[in-house]
């Protein structure tokens, strides 16, 4: 099952240009943050990373033909320091026990390296959104740094979108006391009307393709203003203390 929605988000993407248009801006952002040297991409998904940057290994939780490995995040099968980035777009809050990927990140991620995320935010209105018309659940009363046993039933893309926002918003100093080799660097709310109104990885969007770089400039003019009540999503900066 996890294969088959991998396969219609690759369709989707393919059929779908206001889609791309905000996902190369996200993409953009994330790989201005990147140092050189070999990036790590966990939860590949359709595969759209490597068109943006150069020496890209791509992993996903199931095989697929477009992607280089199979991998889970909790468990990385690489050696210790072997890559200078790691990116990840909408996976952490699919991670079932966060502090252990946090901690397998900080092993396979070079010195000076960085950890770039992308991921849903709980602002006053994304809450209000994801909690009743988005199918994956908002729980603020998890506690993100659980070292939790193992579900043998949780499936792969199971999910709480509040984790990003519990860990480095609300709990952001117990993140950075709990992972005292890793820096956070930066912590900025975006995506506050162009993300909602495209209607996401769905095939309907109440936007045309050819508005999408208006609503991305005013939004970057916009977005410290009011990101905290209006913004859906995250963009999270770690770097790896030398």
């Amino acid at each position: 099952m996890s294969g088959e929605m991998l396969e219609q988000h690759r369709q989707l993407w393919q059929e779908k240009p206001v889609l791309r248009a905000i996902y190369e801006d996200y993409y953009r952002r994330m790989v201005s943050h990147c140092v050189p040297g070999t990036t790590l991409e966990i939860g590949g998904g359709s595969g759209n990373l490597k068109a943006h940057r150069d020496d890209v290994i791509s992993t996903d939780i199931v095989q697929t033909p477009w992607l280089d490995a199979a991998a889970d995040a909790q468990s990385l099968p690489f050696r210790d320091a072997a890559f200078s980035n790691i990116l990840a777009v909408d996976v952490l809050h699919h991670i079932e026990c966060p502090v252990k990927f946090f901690t397998e990140a900080e092993r396979v991620l070079a010195a000076g390296g960085r950890i770039v995320l992308l991921e849903p935010g709980i602002s006053t209105i994304s809450g209000l959104f994801y909690r009743f018309f988005h199918p994956e659940p908002v729980d603020m009363t998890v506690n993100p740094f659980e070292d939790i046993v193992p579900n043998p039933d949780r499936r792969p893309f199971d999910a709480n979108q509040a984790i990003p926002t519990l860990l480095f918003i609300k709990r952001r100093e117990e993140f950075e006391a709990a992972f005292s080799g890793l820096r956070v660097l930066h912590v900025n709310w975006l995506s506050l009307f162009a993300y909602p109104l495209s209607g996401g990885f769905r095939r309907w969007s109440l936007i045309p393709v050819s508005v999408v770089d208006k609503i991305l400039q005013l939004e970057e003019r916009i977005s410290m203003a009011v990101g905290r009540v209006l913004a859906f999503r995250l963009l999270i900066v770690l770097g790896k203390v030398n």
